[in-house]
């Protein structure tokens, strides 16, 4: 797991293989034991809950499931279907796992879900084929040994497996407090089992569970440590939690673009479901279990659902989250993981300065990629801060501490320099002109690092923007007759604020900056070219300034700018522009659907409005693919979810 968090958090393709291999080798292992425990039962743990050998069954699992995520990011597509086809293979192992619990519990009596169990039971027997291997498996008291022979080959056929026998579980009915897991499916139409190369069957799946239901069910569910003190039956327990928690996250969250891929594997997951299950996972904070889901808690509320727009009263549970980081850094008080999420909840607070300065005088890690992510985050909490000359300094660091990202480090490093050129062009033309030297050596070093990293055999989204940006500048330079640094458009900082949501972790006053940095590109005085600007940059300024002003809490004024100065202009003009930034008109309208949500009151609020902010979202849903659309991909499938929910309550 050491080297999958290095994996994960580098994105050093050094440590991936490395991580890979020794994946590899842990499945292997978790196999061999499994299946000697299984042969000789008396040589393993004896358990009055689970089969013999589903200790081992569950690290086989977790480390496929970690092998998935690391060939994802392995930069191939060949290698990124082998982990999806070894995550199909974990979730069955766990299945087998939470069926072994599940009928423990209601020998005890102690189960309280006749309606699931029942739905999950007329799922898992629909077939047209014959019981399969994993039926019989569970009926001989086995978990079956999910190997990897199969896989070597790569061909996605299982003639011994039933697909509906493989369908997600209706629900993980243990212990753990969570609903239904039936939006977790590995079934799908026929035509989705024949592209993947599995037998097709006649019916689908799906049951459909009432969710109000499901979650008063959960709140009646049984906590097995009340049931047993064994720990390796508490840590088979807590681990079946977390994976099936991080499946429904992961699958939650899944970009646009991977959805052709996972229609293949009729993958879908649950948010709601899988935050449920890692919260309850989280109650075994002492074992590793228990620690990642609270670290992957932490760090999706902190890092992702906290900059979401559209969001229910209900979606950040803050005493609940300072609780988990608390208990956490009691029990871990040297982890700088733990001290990154407290950074993370300080930057959310809008206490930037605050969050910098723990992250200078904290521990330092054992582990260069904790150190790196540190470093990351401390140059973007500068950039929000506008210590453009630290940012630039501290991005600059992060180069020599991975290989992944450098163009990001390059361009925002050079784009901090603009800012400063810009800021003492007229006071001090001597310093100006040194900034500008680094702004035009740092920004042309952009194109030589795009391309390098791929993932799934695709160029990084963000590498084709900036890509796109510098060649913008470049050929500005040249038709308008000027040095490149005076040929770059509308304060790129503030565009990469919006990117990464640092606008909600500024103060007000930080965010007047911005609006002073904007008006810089208007101001003839100092921006004389800005008469004969194009019509894109035009639409980047007032797109900007509205986000400035709503962010200000102005909802009027940024209303207005969207709808005169922004969403004016038709996408025709935008592509008639060199290089074009057509991104900025749906993301306008994700703004205007925003603004619609607030001056509704929220999910109690006008329903007038809160048809019109549905209303954006759809154009928004339904746009053609633009620049770093995944930068906004979570936001707007947050404020669908949300949308949903309060028809579903008021219906």
């Amino acid at each position: 797991m050491t080297l999958f968090l290095r994996a994960t958090l580098g994105f050093e393709k050094e440590v991936m293989e490395q991580a890979g291999a020794r994946l590899a080798e842990a499945e292997e292992a978790a196999a061999e034991h499994q299946r000697r425990a299984i042969r000789d039962p008396s040589t393993a743990h004896r358990s009055a809950i689970y089969p013999p050998g589903a200790e081992y069954a569950l690290c086989h699992a977790e480390a496929q499931l970690m092998s998935a995520v690391v060939a994802v990011l392995n930069e191939s597509l060949t290698e990124s279907l082998r982990g999806f086809y070894k995550l199909r293979r974990a979730f069955t192992t766990l299945q087998e796992i939470h069926e072994a619990e599940k009928l423990y519990l209601q020998k005890q009596g102690k189960s309280g879900h006749s309606s699931r169990t029942s739905a999950a039971s007329s799922t898992s027997n629909v077939s047209n084929n014959g019981p399969s291997s994993g039926s019989n498996a569970r009926k001989s008291g086995a978990v079956t040994p999910s190997t990897s022979d199969d896989e070597d080959d790569f061909e996605f056929v299982d003639a011994k497996d039933d697909p509906l026998d493989l369908a997600t579980p209706i629900g993980y009915q243990g212990h753990l407090e969570f609903p239904n897991m039936s939006s977790l499916n590995m079934q799908g139409t026929s035509g989705d089992k024949l592209n993947a190369g599995l037998p097709t069957t006649g019916q689908p799946t799906d049951v459909a569970v009432d969710s109000k239901s499901a979650a008063a069910e959960a709140d009646q569910e049984v906590d097995l440590r009340t049931l047993t003190k064994d720990p390796i039956d508490l840590f088979i327990h807590s681990g079946t939690g977390l994976c099936f928690g991080l499946l429904q996250l992961m699958l939650s969250m899944i970009p646009p673009a991977f959805g052709r891929l996972l229609s293949l594997f009729s993958f879908r997951g649950d948010r709601e479901a899988g935050l449920r299950m890692l919260w309850s996972a989280t109650k075994f904070k002492k074992d590793i279990n228990g620690a990642m889901a609270g670290l992957i808690t932490l760090g999706f509320h902190s890092a992702a659902l906290a900059f979401c727009d559209i969001l229910s009263k209900d979606a950040l549970p803050e005493a609940r989250l300072d609780n988990l980081l608390t208990e956490m850094r009691e029990l871990y008080p040297k982890s700088k993981l733990w001290l990154l999420e407290e950074v993370r909840m300080l930057a959310r607070a809008r206490k930037l300065e605050e969050a910098v300065d723990r992250l200078l005088t904290g521990p330092k890690s054992s582990l260069k990629q904790v150190e790196a992510l540190g470093l990351f985050e401390m140059s973007l909490s500068c950039m929000y801060l506008h210590r453009y000359e630290d940012c630039a300094e501290s991005f600059m660091k992060c180069v020599g501490m991975n290989n992944w990202g450098h163009a990001l480090y390059y361009y925002i490093a050079g784009i901090c320099y603009i800012e400063l050129y810009r800021i003492h062009k007229a006071s001090d033309p001597v310093k100006a002109k040194e900034y500008a030297a680094k702004a035009d050596k740092h920004l042309h070093e952009v194109p030589l690092q795009t391309g390098k990293k791929r993932l799934m055999a695709k160029q990084l989204p963000f590498d084709v923007f900036v890509g796109r940006k510098i060649q913008k500048w470049d050929d500005r330079a040249k038709s308008q007759g000027c040095s490149f640094v005076d040929a770059v458009g509308v304060s790129p900082v503030v565009e990469m604020t919006y990117f990464w949501s640092g606008f909600m972790r500024m103060s007000p006053k930080h965010i007047e900056t911005s609006l002073e940095r904007l008006a810089w590109s208007e101001d003839t005085k100092h921006n004389p070219r800005w008469e004969k600007e194009s019509a894109d940059e035009r639409a980047i300024l007032s797109l900007m300034k509205a986000v400035c002003h709503r962010y200000l809490g102005d909802t009027d004024a940024a209303t207005s700018t969207l709808r005169n100065d922004v969403l004016s202009w038709d996408l025709g003009q935008l592509k008639a522009c060199e290089y074009s930034d057509t991104w900025v008109l749906p993301i306008a309208h994700y703004e205007m659907a925003v603004c619609h949500w607030t001056l509704a009151g929220g999910e109690d609020g006008d329903a007038e409005y809160l048809r019109k902010c549905s209303e954006e979202l759809t154009i928004v849903e339904d746009w053609e693919a633009y620049d770093l659309d995944a930068r906004i991909g979570l936001k707007i499938r947050t404020a669908r979810e949300t949308l949903k929910r309060i028809d579903a309550s008021r219906s």
